[in-house]
C-alpha cells in the first residue's frame, strides 16, 4: 500500500514538471554597462581625458572631465539606427573655443543673475559680469572650463564617472570653498543619470545643471522645431529685457508657454507675444508641478521623423527650457556643419534664475555645514 502511494506521489511530481518544467534554471548574467577611457589632449599642460559608457542596447555615452561636458550620445531611432544627438565638437579644441557651454556642467550660479551681484548674510557679493550686465553661467571662467579630477565608481546602475571640482572662496566673486561632485551613468534602460553633491565652509549660492543641446533627429541635422514638446508645469516665470525674471508667476494657461499637451516647438515659437520677443523664442524657467525634492516628471519630448523620445525627470523646482535661439550658424560643429538658428534645445532643471535676489523664489543658498544633492535623469525610448 505505502509503494503505491509512493509511485502516485512519483507521477504528480512528474506530471508537475511537465506542466511547468523541473529542468534547473539557469540565472544568465546580466550585461554590464561597460565604461572606456582615452586621451583626449591637455589644457594648460593638465592631461584631459575622455570617458565612454556603453550600455547592453548599444546606447554610447561620452563625457570629458574639461568641464563635466557630454560630447556625444548614440541613441537609437525606432529602426535601431543610431545617431548621436548632442550639439558639440569632434574634438577637445572645439570646446576650448568661444561656444555656448555646449554639454557642460555650468556653475557655481548657473542662468542668470541680475547686474552680476547679490546679497547674502548682510554682505554684498560682486560677481564676473559675461551677460550684457548680467552674469551668466558661473561668469568668464565657470565651471564648464576646469579640468575636473575624474574617477571611475561604481554606481547602483553599474560603472559611472565621478567628476570633483573644488572652488575656492572668492572665485568669480562667490562666497565659500565649495567642494562639487557630479556623477554621470548610464542605465540598461537608456537612462543618462547625472548626481550632483555640493559642500560648502561658507554660507553661499549654487545653481547646478547641465548645459547640453538636444536635437532628437541627430546633431546638425536641421531645426528642432518639428520637436513635439510636454512640460507639465502650470507656471513660468516672465522675465524682462535682459531676460532676468520680473518676480511673477505667471499662467500658462492661454499663452505659448502651454505645453501642458504635446505641441510641437515650432507651433507658437513667433507668436505675436511680449515675452516671446524678449526670449527671442523660448529660454524662460518652468515652474514643475509636483513635490521639490522629489524625482518627477519634467518634460517628455518626441521626434516624429526618427521616433526618439526624451524624458526629463528632476527633483529641482524649476526647469529652463531654450530654443538655441542665439545660434546663428557661425559655430562649426561636428563633421564640419554649422549649427543654425533653433538647431538644439536645452532643457535644464535647476533653481531659478535670479533666486539670491528674489525673497519669493526658492532659496538658492548653501548653508555651511549642509549638503546639496540632486538628480536629473535623461531616459530615452522610441514611439511610432
Amino acid at each position: 500500500m505505502a509503494m503505491n502511494w509512493i509511485f502516485r506521489l512519483a507521477a504528480i511530481a512528474a506530471l508537475g514538471c511537465f506542466l511547468v518544467s523541473c529542468s534547473p534554471k539557469v540565472e544568465q548574467e546580466p550585461v554590464l554597462v561597460t565604461m572606456t577611457k582615452q586621451e583626449y589632449g591637455t589644457v594648460d599642460g593638465v592631461p584631459v581625458q575622455l570617458f565612454t559608457l556603453k550600455n547592453a542596447a548599444g546606447m554610447e555615452l561620452s563625457v570629458t572631465n574639461y568641464g563635466g561636458i557630454i560630447t556625444n550620445l548614440n541613441v537609437p531611432d525606432a529602426n535601431g539606427k543610431f545617431d548621436d544627438v548632442v550639439l558639440g565638437f569632434d574634438n577637445l579644441d572645439g570646446y576650448l573655443g568661444s561656444h555656448p557651454y555646449f554639454g557642460a556642467i555650468v556653475g557655481r550660479y548657473a542662468n542668470r543673475i541680475a547686474k552680476a551681484r547679490f546679497t547674502l548674510n548682510g554682505k554684498e557679493y560682486v560677481l564676473a559680469v559675461n551677460n550684457g550686465e548680467n552674469a551668466l553661467h558661473g561668469g568668464l571662467k565657470g565651471f564648464d572650463k576646469k579640468v575636473w579630477q575624474a574617477e571611475e565608481v561604481t554606481t547602483s546602475n553599474g560603472p559611472g564617472l565621478r567628476l570633483t571640482y573644488v572652488s575656492p572662496d572668492g572665485e568669480e566673486g562667490y562666497p565659500g570653498n565649495l567642494t562639487v561632485t557630479v556623477t554621470y551613468s548610464l542605465t540598461n534602460r537608456n537612462e543618462v543619470q547625472i548626481d550632483y553633491r555640493a559642500t560648502t565652509d561658507a554660507d553661499t549660492v549654487l545653481n547646478l545643471t547641465n548645459h547640453t543641446y538636444f536635437n532628437l533627429k541627430g546633431a546638425g541635422r536641421g531645426t528642432i522645431l518639428d520637436h513635439e514638446v510636454l512640460i507639465d508645469a502650470d507656471r513660468f516665470t516672465p522675465v524682462d529685457s535682459g531676460l532676468i525674471p520680473t518676480g511673477e508667476f505667471r499662467s500658462v494657461e492661454g499663452t505659448p508657454f502651454d505645453f501642458r499637451t504635446s505641441t510641437p516647438i515650432g507651433e507658437r515659437i513667433d507668436a505675436d507675444d511680449e515675452q516671446i520677443k524678449l526670449g527671442g523664442g523660448y529660454d524662460h524657467n518652468f515652474l514643475i508641478n509636483g513635490s521639490t525634492n522629489e524625482l518627477r516628471l519634467a518634460a517628455r519630448v518626441k521626434e516624429p521623423t526618427t521616433g526618439r523620445v526624451m524624458e526629463v525627470l528632476t527633483d529641482q523646482p524649476g526647469m529652463q527650457f531654450y530654443t538655441g535661439n542665439f545660434l546663428d550658424g557661425s559655430i562649426v560643429g561636428k563633421q564640419g556643419i554649422a549649427y543654425g538658428k533653433r538647431f538644439g534645445f536645452c532643457m535644464d532643471p535647476h533653481p531659478y534664475p535670479d533666486s539670491p535676489k528674489k525673497p519669493v523664489f526658492p532659496t538658492a543658498v548653501l548653508k555651511a555645514g549642509d549638503t546639496f544633492t540632486s538628480t536629473t535623469v535623461f531616459r530615452f525610448s522610441t514611439a511610432q
